[in-house]
Order: C-alpha cells, then structure tokens, then sequence
C-alpha cells in the first residue's frame, strides 16, 4: 500500500539533508582520485575514482594514530606513557620529528609529531611500541581497517613509505577520517596545531589552508611520487561539516587551489534543511482489527536533506508500508519508509516507526472488521459481473 505527501505539504514537515546518497551535481575535480562527504547528511557529494586502491603516502598515518587513540581510550596507555626508539625509527628519511635513540618521547609527544609534523620516525615509533616490530603493526591495522569497513585497504608499514602493497582507497581513507573525528574529538585538535617543537626544532603543520578563515580544522597531509600531492582534509562552517580526500594533484599549490575550491563549492552549491524533528508524524497507516483505525508513522530521528541550492523546490515524497497493519501495533514497530527524491541526487530511505501503541480491539471492532472484508468481497463480486 503507498501513501503519497505532495512537495509541500513535505516541505512544511521537514528541511533539507541527504543520509548516505550521492549527488550528481558536476564539479570537475583536477585530483585523480577524490571523494567529497556532507558528514551531517551522510551525501557523497563527489566521488572521483573513490574505490581504485592506490598509495597512500603519509595520509595512513591517520591509521597510525587511530591506533594509538584507541590504545589510550582502552587503558593500555595514557598521554605520559613513554615510548623508546629504535635505530631504526631514529634513521626513518623523509618527514620527521627528529627523534633520537637517547629520547623517551611520551604517547602526547608521539601523537603531535605524527599530526603536526608527520613523522615518519614517530610513526615507526609508535608501530613497533604497540605492537614490538612494524611488521607486526601493519597485520594489525589491516584488520582493523576491515572491521571499520575499509575493504581496499592493505597497510605495510605505518609511515605511508612507498610500498608495493600499501593501498588505500579515498573512500576508505574518509571512512577512515569520519571515524576519527566523530569518535576522537578529545584528540581531533592534535590535527590542526599550526606547530610542535621537538629536540629544539619548530616545525608547522603541512595542512594547507589552516588559517584561511575556509573551517579547515584537521586531518593529513601527503606526497610520494606514486601518490602525488594527496589531502584528507576537512572544514566545518556553521552547523556544516565536510570531508575530502584527494590524491594526484601536481604541486603543493595545486593541492591547496583543489581544497579550496572543493570547499567552497560543497559549502556553497548545497543547502541543508531539517525535514522532520523526532517523533513528528509524516503520515497515517490503517490499522486492521485496532482500538484505532490508524497508526500515526515517525522517524526516530532528525530528517535532515542536503539539496542543490539551485534545485531547493524540487523535492518530492512518498511513504510506502505494507497494510493495513495487524493489531496489535507497538510504539517504535517498524511499518514502512519514506523516500525522498531530489533532482540529481540519490534518493533518500528513511525508516517510519509506529508512533503510538494500538492495542487489540475487541469484539464489536472484529464484526465491524469482519463486516468490512464481507462489503468489499461483495462489492468486488459486483463489480466483476
């Protein structure tokens, strides 16, 4: 059974955001591989070659120091706990922390010269105090990887170093990214300290745009040859947060012009409106054999829909459920769903929850319900002849 709501008549119950579509809305993305993520609705807003798994250069120390957030969430350290270092971190080329085998930097330490000065050193480091070697590590965060859903993630080593094997995807990488900031924000701003000074050096952040007055607060930096000038970035504005991933850019410039330009375009080529609050009925569904005839069907939670800023009176909406429903009907029962559609965007399902108990009824409303099935097998019978 289907039961239909008119765009206004949706409009007035709502306000715009996406959970989990895509929009096909064009922006044509230099980086050679991208994804763009409306976290507060879930909308992919771009997708560029998201799923290809290619190096990921210093971007996966976000994997590193998951590793090490968890390890102090869980109690097997806090922020004082020291870690020694080996010859083998010490002599770590690339990007560095300057860490010498006489040090005993502290996992608050190790965390800065990861995040801030994307330290290769600190990252081994920290591979090899968690887990003895970085081999060991790297088996480690594979798995973690896959229980978080990142399915073209393989990790060598815990450093980024151009390894034949060492793949990520862009949007396991945001998987990566959403994961840490939604569940890490004690230790999200490590991300976007402009500078740490460590064995007298003072060394600033790489993450471009910091101070640009964009919302750019956080995430990694990277750069090998393979990968080419890579971002995981992300930017809040308002009740607003975005995340992307780019990789293969051409020059540290390049990489700063495409976030720029990724950010105001997912800022200001999409509006975000609130379409149902908690427990606010969309629609009715019958009820058979209920002290009421109907059942009163609501989201559980917000109904927020991203929409093209250009297409915002576009929106239409349908509520489907299977019916009428059998009493006796259960508050917070699943019935059925609504959806969504906007143009050149994914659809949007959003599960609709019994709003109130119905219980059984009792004799009078089964003869009536009886009497009802009879009439209408009549009247069809009628109709039929």
């Amino acid at each position: 059974m289907f039961a239909r709501l008119s765009k206004s008549a949706l409009a007035a119950a709502l306000a715009l955001a996406l959970p989990f579509g895509t929009a096909s809305a064009g922006f044509d993305t230099r980086a050679s591989s991208a994804i763009v993520i409306d976290l507060g609705t879930g909308t992919t807003l771009l997708d560029h070659n998201a799923d290809v798994p290619l190096p990921p250069a210093s971007m996966s120390k976000l994997m590193t120091l998951l590793m090490l957030f968890e390890a102090v969430e869980d109690g097997r350290l806090d922020l004082e706990t020291t870690f020694s270092v080996s010859t083998r971190a010490r002599q770590m080329g690339g990007s560095r922390m300057f860490l010498e085998e006489r040090h005993r930097p502290t996992v608050e330490d190790l965390i800065r010269g990861i995040a801030v000065l994307s330290g290769n050193d600190a990252a081994v480091v920290v591979a090899e105090g968690l887990a003895g070697t970085e081999e060991a590590f790297a088996r480690l965060a594979t798995e973690r990887a896959r229980a978080l859903g990142m399915r073209d993630t393989t990790i060598a080593n815990a450093s980024g170093w151009p390894h034949p094997d060492h793949l990520m995807s862009k949007r396991d990488l945001a998987i990566l990214g959403r994961h840490i900031i939604e569940t890490y924000p004690q230790f999200y701003p490590y991300l976007s300290e402009e500078s740490f000074t460590w064995n007298n050096i003072e060394q600033r952040n790489r993450l471009p745009l910091l101070d640009a007055g964009l919302g750019v607060d956080g995430l990694k930096t990277g750069f090998t040859s393979a990968a080419g000038y890579s971002l995981a970035g992300s930017a809040r504005q308002g009740s607003r947060r975005v995340l992307f991933v780019v990789g293969g850019l051409g020059s540290e410039a390049e990489r700063q012009e495409e976030a720029e330009r990724i950010i105001n375009w997912a800022f200001r080529q999409f509006v975000q409106r609130e379409v149902l609050r908690p427990g606010e009925a969309v629609a009715s569904a019958a009820v058979w054999m209920g002290e009421a005839p109907t059942v009163p069907l609501v989201a559980q939670d917000p109904v927020r829909i991203l929409l093209p800023a250009t297409r915002q009176g576009e929106m239409t909406a349908e509520v489907i459920y299977s019916g009428p429903v059998a009493a006796p009907v259960t508050a917070g029962q699943p019935v059925g769903e609504l959806v969504i559609r906007v143009p050149e965007m994914d659809e949007t399902r959003v599960p609709l929850l019994a709003g109130a108990d119905v219980a059984k009824g009792g004799f009078m409303v089964r003869m009536r319900s009886a009497l009802d099935v009879v009439m209408r097998r009549v009247a069809g019978a009628a109709a039929g002849q």
